[in-house]
């Protein structure tokens, strides 16, 4: 396993985090204690030491689990909880980013995972009604009391990253180091601004879903063991029923004659291809319900790919020009920014 600085942070953690939503089965997608603890092991094993959880996965059952396995490791692992989603239904003050729940959230998170802090605290998804100066001055207290090292957030909208990074810098306050978004091989949607937004202000991004629930793995292409498909979530949610479109499909089964070709699996190349296609830092969280499903995936890392298994890849899903990008790009824009002389203007840009 290698290592990677984690935003601005400094940081250091591993390549590949391990995502703790399946330590527990009160979900129904989880795995018991003894199973739990072997996907821990093995991940340790590995190198891993960067590992992610939430205060309400499992009910609180993640969280327990994680406070025994690793209570002798706890100086090495780089542990990352969440706060927002609503853990109580009939609280209003169970849910959302204000600081009460952020307080009352952070304390139970500690406690049940019998630890004085968190080297990572993210805000699990944007409510849209909190000020950004209420949350980001409410975790910048909670770093300068030393129960949070660093911050995050996942499932919001970039401008609000932005805003809440550009307060925070104005005003001396922790910054975002990184974003926690949707991102797979089908579902490329983040490339259009947050890889951009990651750039500009030094953050690492974590990928959820980087599998696509599964998708990936080539467990529901044509000739695929028809048993592996039961019980999968995918052939009962709406987002199972966009993924198991002809189109995609061909996207599953393409990548699955290039696994075969490289000589890997269909879920090692999907993360290595996400891994290793950015300049930015890009961390897939991968999930796992038993010891050999994770070492499968784990297996990710030992492939190099060549420039042009990348390229293959992206043509697969790549995504169609959109405004304002697309008039950016455009030769007319261009003539009417810098006028006749564009060409010979030796002039630095990104691309965004």
């Amino acid at each position: 396993m290698k290592y990677k600085v984690f935003g601005l942070s400094g940081l250091k953690v591993s390549e590949l985090c391990l995502g703790a939503m399946t330590f527990g089965e009160e979900f129904g997608i989880g795995a018991p204690e003894a199973e739990s603890r072997r996907v821990f092991e093995v991940f340790l094993e590995a190198g891993g030491n960067f590992i992610d959880t939430a205060n309400m996965y499992n009910q609180g059952t993640s969280e327990r689990m994680l406070a025994d396995f690793v209570k002798d490791h706890r100086d090495y692992i780089a542990l990352a909880s969440k706060f927002s989603l609503s853990t109580r239904s009939d609280d209003p003050n169970a849910g959302g980013n204000q600081r009460k729940n952020l307080v009352q959230s952070l304390e139970a998170s500690l406690r049940r995972l019998q630890t004085d802090y968190l080297d990572l605290y993210w805000v699990h998804a944007w409510d849209g009604s909190t000020a950004l100066e209420e949350l980001m001055r409410a975790l910048d207290d909670q770093v300068r009391a030393g129960k949070i090292l660093h911050i995050g957030i996942s499932n919001a909208p970039a401008w609000v990253i932005s805003a809440a990074n550009t307060l925070a810098a104005e005003r001396n306050m922790t910054r975002f180091t990184a974003m926690q978004l949707h991102y797979n091989l089908v579902e490329r949607s983040i490339e259009r601004e947050y890889f951009a937004l990651a750039d500009a202000q030094n953050m690492a991004i974590t990928a959820w879903s980087p599998l696509a629930g599964g998708f990936l793995t080539g467990k529901f292409n044509p000739g695929a063991d028809a048993a592996a498909r039961e019980g999968a979530r995918l052939t009962t949610s709406p987002r199972g029923a966009q993924l198991l479109q002809p189109e995609k499909i061909a996207v599953a089964e393409a990548l699955a004659d290039l696994a075969t070709e490289i000589g890997c699996t269909s879920a090692q190349l999907a993360l290595a291809w996400m891994a290793q296609r950015s300049t930015s830092c890009v961390i897939p969280i991968i999930g796992a319900r038993s010891a050999s499903q994770l070492r499968e995936n784990l297996g990710a890392v030992n492939i190099q790919l060549e420039r042009e298994h990348v390229a293959q890849l992206d043509e697969l899903t790549a995504l169609a020009p959109e405004y304002p990008q697309a008039l950016f790009a455009s030769e007319f824009f261009q003539t009417m920014m810098f006028g006749e002389l564009r060409d010979s203007i030796d002039m630095p840009r990104r691309e965004d």
